[in-house]
């Protein structure tokens, strides 16, 4: 990424939490490309859950941007196993970091909210709008609700103190420095493990959890840490962002590309047992393309093969 040309990451000190998870990751390199003072503390240094370390953290780093992408991420079976944890890791980070920046004297504070934060019933593709026009998917809502707190407090403390906290909503990110253990991993990941797995040890088949209908809008990590930093330049605003690629695909459709692009030839069997999830899950783009005037333009199998090179390349990956 070019620096702006307005230079205004130069001389700019800004803070990374959550800088080694799968979007502090890609997202780096982008801001150290641009010419900014980059701080990047990880959990070792400090408990966002802590108000203490928080406020600790912000009294060494002194930043003028904060990137919060700190956060309990995981898929549907750590969801169901741990909502309490989920819920409350969540919550605490995002309040905690939120008001230590305003009361830091934080020039701009971005943040992440997840996908499904909105409505489950939310009439597809998803505009910003539908945020709380009911209630997210019950196997996900201590997370999703968590996260959905992110945008009523960051339009509280810009309506009480003028604090510039802008919210921005992913679709489902994959690509490298994902999650591959599959307990947590997301679709994408936990795919590209199970098949290569399969592959190579050879085994006939190949269980998908279950029935392949639902529709998820798929967005490569590159597009969205580019769109994040657009973001972050340009926009000022109170209203959420959707970043994706405004494509639905099935996950039937999916699972046999990852089948096709990994090389297993076995079969995929569907184990009806388990959870859907959300049954469609798009989202609109046409506030990204107007205010931040960009597109997520990576088509789904190659950012796939993308994906499956870096884990390849990565044997660590398949243990994190």
């Amino acid at each position: 990424m070019a620096p702006a040309i307005n230079n205004f990451w130069a001389g700019r000190k800004v803070l990374v939490t959550g800088a080694t998870g799968f979007v502090g990751s890609n997202l780096l390199p982008l801001l150290q490309a641009a010419g900014c003072e980059l701080a990047t503390p990880s959990r070792r240094d400090y408990d966002l859950t802590e108000q203490a370390d928080v406020r600790r953290m912000f009294q060494k780093h002194r930043p003028d941007l904060v990137f919060h992408l700190a956060g309990r991420v995981g898929g549907a079976l750590a969801n169901k196993e741990s909502p309490a944890d989920f819920g409350y890791e969540n919550l605490a980070m995002g309040v905690l970091v939120l008001h230590e920046s305003w009361r830091a004297g934080v020039k701009k504070f971005v943040t992440l909210m997840g996908a499904c934060s909105y409505p489950d019933q939310a009439p597809n593709p998803i505009r910003e709008t539908e945020l709380f026009n009911g209630m997210p998917y019950t196997g996900s809502a201590p997370y999703a609700l968590a996260k959905a707190m992110s945008v009523v407090l960051a339009q509280a403390y810009r309506q009480q103190h003028g604090f510039n906290g802008i919210v921005l909503v992913p679709g489902n990110i994959y690509g490298p420095h994902d999650h591959f253990d599959l307990k947590n991993a997301h679709v994408i990941s936990a795919l590209i493990r199970k098949f290569i797995e399969a592959k190579n040890s050879n085994r006939p088949e190949v269980i998908a959890w279950g029935s392949g209908q639902p529709t998820r809008d798929f967005v490569y990590i590159g597009d969205a840490c580019q769109a994040i930093v657009e973001a972050a330049e340009k926009y000022d605003g109170s209203d959420i962002i959707n970043l994706s690629s405004g494509t639905a695909t099935s996950i039937r459709e999916l699972t046999e590309a990852v089948a096709e692009l990994t090389g297993y030839s076995g079969k995929i069997v569907w184990d009806r047992s388990k959870p859907d999830g959300q049954m469609h899950k798009g989202l609109s783009t046409d506030r990204m393309k107007k205010l931040l005037n960009c597109e997520c333009r990576t088509q789904l199998r190659d950012g796939l093969r993308q994906t499956i090179e870096w884990y390849l390349a990565n044997p660590t990956a398949h243990r994190s």
